[in-house]
């Protein structure tokens, strides 16, 4: 099986422009291609997963990856996906992070002469002179397609700011640049980013003739990355001092029964033939497949150590030894709502917690995890399939019930 044909089977390509020239080029092993990574925290997320194992990937087949760092494009903030303007951060700040960023990139990519290249556009942004640079690109785009594009539709009815609007512009030609610069011919990125992506590609049509190849590949939707970044409103960090490699294993171990194998598809480096078996499991085998993906991906970002101590932790403590005696709490259909559970009730059901205040005052104050992962918003829910399961409710450090629905 060629690269290609693994990367379609596994479900990670949403849409390319030039399909059979891009299938050619990386199974060949020909392409240079950068993926873009803004700086707006100090680690990365679980919502980098695909990217990081997508470069990963491309790297193993020959091809060579640039891990873009935003340093300049941060300071102004992506408003794909926003409701609101990000918050601007400081140069330090951004330095800081870019810094942190390439520490956890190099347990996935391989960095150095000949390999993977991790460079910074504010190398280049920040030494624009702003009306040569409306002469040199601005002619090449129109205001009326960069409205229609989907990254600012869902901004205009609350407002987008002309230093917001810019995003696009400075995306397409971090492309232009690379494409000149550092001969990369091809762009990765979320379908959230097509418009920007397309403006790169056009850009260097435009700017070097309709001959010069630059390939545009988008690979995960807006939606599942921010499904794969976030729970309950917070960032799965991959940095363990913000997100411990057990809170990391929970997470996956916790995934829903119907996106645990596409999880696996996706973002583990297990074969294609395991895993069509694996797709037919069902019931508590599920269980085991929500196991091998947690320690899977534990592993590839923490080491096998950790990965064997959240194991071990959680199969200890949600599967017997530690929690052999834990009481339990029973669940109906009768309690949930449109087949799900708010954290509160749970507390209440689970003699927890004295009234809804009173735990939703525990939650606020940081003493209340679920399956071993803190939870900060008291409107969090948990559907019927994972409570079928068990979901273990911790208040304090001593204070465990499970939670099941019968």
């Amino acid at each position: 099986m060629t690269l290609s044909e693994e990367l379609k089977a596994r479900g990670l390509i949403a849409q390319w422009t030039n399909e059979e020239e891009i299938c050619k080029m990386i199974d060949a092993g020909k392409a240079t291609f950068y993926i873009g990574f803004d700086c707006t925290a100090d680690s990365l997320t679980a919502g980098h997963f695909m990217a990081l194992v997508l470069m990963k990937r491309l790297q193993m087949a020959g091809n060579k990856p640039i891990a873009l760092i935003g340093g300049g494009t941060t300071m102004i903030g992506d408003p794909s996906g926003r409701t609101d303007m990000r918050k601007m951060l400081t140069r330090a700040d951004i330095d800081h992070n870019a810094e942190c960023f390439k520490r956890q990139m190099e347990r996935f990519i391989e960095f150095g002469e000949g390999k993977a290249q991790m460079v910074n556009n504010a190398d280049w942004l920040l030494n624009l002179n702003y009306i040569e640079f409306l002469r040199e690109v601005g002619p090449h785009f129109s205001v009326n397609n960069m409205l229609r594009a989907e990254c600012y539709k869902q901004r205009m009815e609350k407002g987008l700011s002309f230093f917001e609007f810019n995003y696009m512009i400075m995306q397409s030609y971090d492309f232009y640049y690379l494409f000149q610069h550092y001969g990369c011919n091809m762009q990765f990125g979320g379908d959230d980013q097509w418009s920007n992506m397309l403006g790169g590609t056009e850009l260097i049509r435009r700017k070097l003739g309709k001959d010069a190849h630059a390939m545009t590949i988008t690979l995960l939707t807006d939606s599942q990355g921010k499904k794969m970044g976030k729970t309950a409103g917070n960032a799965i960090w991959l940095d363990p001092n913000k997100t411990s490699p057990f809170e990391f294993y929970q997470y996956w171990r916790n995934v829903g029964d119907a996106d645990v194998i596409k999880c696996i598809r996706l973002l583990t480096f297990l074969p294609l033939d395991q895993i069509d078996e694996m797709s037919h499991w069902e019931g508590s085998e599920l269980n085991k497949a929500k196991e091998i993906l947690a320690f899977e991906l534990t592993q590839m970002v923490h080491g096998t150590e950790e990965a064997t101590k959240a194991q071990e932790t959680a199969r200890g403590l949600f599967a017997g030894g530690g929690s052999a005696n834990m009481p339990e709490a029973e669940l109906t259909a009768e309690d949930l709502n449109e087949g799900k559970i708010d954290i509160i009730t749970m507390l209440l059901k689970g003699g927890l917690a004295a009234s809804r205040s009173d735990a939703r005052r525990n939650i606020q104050q940081g003493g209340v995890e679920a399956d071993g992962v803190k939870v900060t918003d008291p409107f969090q829910t948990f559907e019927a399939d994972q409570l079928k399961e068990g979901i273990v409710v911790k208040r304090g450090k001593k204070n465990f019930v499970r939670i099941v629905l019968k």
